[in-house]
């Protein structure tokens, strides 16, 4: 795949770096609550800062697809956790109002339509293409 050379790649860089920033302070007490969660988020972190690095020098549709699936997963664990609940961290069901809840789950959100539109656009010319061929 060739390189996409978004002028939004900066942004989306900025955006991975909040989700990943948001977690940190998160995980040793997720550790200690339920560890399966804090290892989660040590792994969101981890490769939210990968994406936000990948984004910038690689800028390849894999690259923004990869960003866009994974704050998409963030924020559907987040709602998972705020209505159905998640095991051993039942108490997050119905806190809609923690401090870091909104920063990562606004970033993660703009972050998929923001791929959303990046892989719309770079796909566009060559579906015209290939329809005045």
């Amino acid at each position: 795949m060739k390189p996409t050379t978004s002028p939004t790649k900066w942004y989306a860089s900025i955006l991975l770096l909040v989700a990943a920033g948001t977690h940190v302070p998160l995980i040793k007490e997720h550790l200690e609550e339920a560890p399966y969660v804090g290892w989660l988020f040590i792994v969101l972190t981890a490769v939210c800062a990968l994406l936000a690095l990948a984004i910038v020098w690689v800028d390849r549709a894999s690259v923004w697809v990869l960003s866009g699936l994974t704050c998409f997963a963030a924020v559907m664990a987040f709602l998972a956790s705020r209505t159905i609940g998640l095991p051993q961290i039942g108490d997050d069901v119905g806190n809609w109002t923690d401090p870091l809840g909104f920063p990562a789950v606004a970033s993660e959100a703009l972050m998929v339509l923001l791929a959303y539109v990046h892989l719309r656009r770079v796909s566009m010319p060559r579906a015209r293409t290939i329809a005045h061929s």
